[in-house]
């Protein structure tokens, strides 16, 4: 009989995007569930991968009684499966989920630590986000950090003891199946002049592209506003911005969103299932994000072949080396961020060295079936360690 395995995920869109492969390769092992707040993306998953879902609403916000009913849901799954693993990801879900697999004894309780969105809060919020991660390493069995310095941060910080927390393989919570990932697919060449004349832009449009969560954190403000100061010197350059807005949790300020909607240099799309013909017709990718763990997009950008500028924080400045795939530049930095964002623009060789260059990295270091292969042997360790003791 196959031992049971519970992945757990705040929202949906996380198992979608982010651990279907992994979902449908563990399927051949284990009986899985994988577990979300309820949503499309849910229901999306039960059809692509074969293991069974169930809706178990979390929210992302400090909300006390929507966590206790959660815990209270989430302790009766698993009393009604009895899983031999549960894997969490992200904050609420690695909160909620061990402490209810703690609660109802799970043996093996894994969380994955993606980052930590209490390095950019203050005051009280801080200190309560902080007792969120000591509690939830508390619960854990192991945990899993998905950088080396994500790893130096949670044991610095004294979320977690170096005994209990450890980076599978290089890093990265899915890896890129650099497959999929490919700039020389037929479909994504052939995409690449509707895509083109969709986003309307001229032959000799430069695009820098921007891919995530429209807030405050990702360093949007000062990206829209190094861009605008670069436009007016050269109004063939594009700022394609795609991701959806978070107005309730990181509202941006108003004449950024302003801008945003309004500049004519600036092309704004919402979430897109499928990155990669963004990605094709784009020149460098620019992420200057305030905190990360380890961003997948920027992995996705190195795949297709794209240089990317990035800020200096953990994650980002793991996947970047300097001048070899990319450039590195202070964080919340307009002047630094713009001076980089010109540079690749006036240097088309550079450019060209490091687009090369990224695809080799990417594939060398982060391929997703190798960091699969490296889960894989790590919840056989654990159920072999777990079956020793008792």
């Amino acid at each position: 009989m196959k031992h049971k395995l519970m992945r757990i995920t705040t929202v949906p869109i996380s198992l979608l995007v982010l651990l279907k492969k992994q979902l449908v390769f563990m399927s051949q092992y284990f009986d899985v569930l994988a577990v979300s707040s309820a949503g499309d993306a849910l229901q999306q998953v039960g059809k692509e991968a074969p293991v069974r879902i169930k809706a178990v609403n979390m929210t992302r916000r400090v909300t006390p009684l929507q966590d206790l009913v959660g815990i209270f849901k989430l302790c009766r799954v698993m009393l009604a499966e009895r899983p031999s693993i549960v894997h969490t990801h992200t904050p609420k879900a690695g909160l909620l989920g061990m402490i209810a697999a703690k609660l109802v004894g799970v043996p093996i309780r894994l969380h994955t630590v993606a980052g930590l969105p209490v390095l950019e809060k203050k005051g009280l919020l801080k200190w309560t986000m902080g007792i969120t991660e000591i509690l939830t390493s508390a619960c854990a069995t192991h945990i899993y950090a998905n950088s080396p310095n994500m790893m130096r941060l949670m044991i610095d910080r004294r979320y977690c003891t170096g005994k209990k927390i450890k980076v599978i393989g290089r890093g990265s919570t899915g890896g890129i199946d650099t497959a999929v990932f490919n700039p020389d697919l037929p479909g994504i060449i052939a995409a690449k002049t509707e895509t083109r004349t969709a986003l309307r832009l001229k032959d000799d449009a430069f695009v820098y592209c921007f891919i995530g969560r429209m807030v405050g954190d990702k360093g949007i403000s000062e990206l829209v506003s190094a861009f605008c100061n670069l436009y007016k010197q050269n109004p063939r350059m594009i700022l394609l911005l795609v991701g959806p807005f978070e107005n309730e949790l990181d509202p941006l300020p108003a004449a950024i969103h302003k801008l945003i909607n309004e500049h004519e240099g600036i092309r704004w799309l919402d979430f897109q299932t499928d990155i990669r013909k963004y990605l094709a017709i784009s020149d460098v990718f620019v992420f200057p994000s305030y905190r990360e763990g380890f961003p997948n997009v920027i992995m996705q950008a190195g795949a297709m072949g794209v240089p990317c500028i990035v800020s200096n924080i953990n994650g980002c400045n793991e996947i970047i080396n300097e001048g070899l795939n990319g450039l590195i530049v202070p964080v919340k930095n307009i002047p630094h961020l713009e001076q980089a964002m010109a540079r690749l623009h006036a240097t088309p060789t550079e450019r060209l060295n490091m687009a090369t260059a990224s695809r080799a990295i990417i594939q060398s270091r982060y391929e997703s079936d190798l960091l699969i292969g490296q889960i894989f042997s790590e919840y056989q360790l654990q159920i072999q360690k777990y079956n020793n003791k008792n």
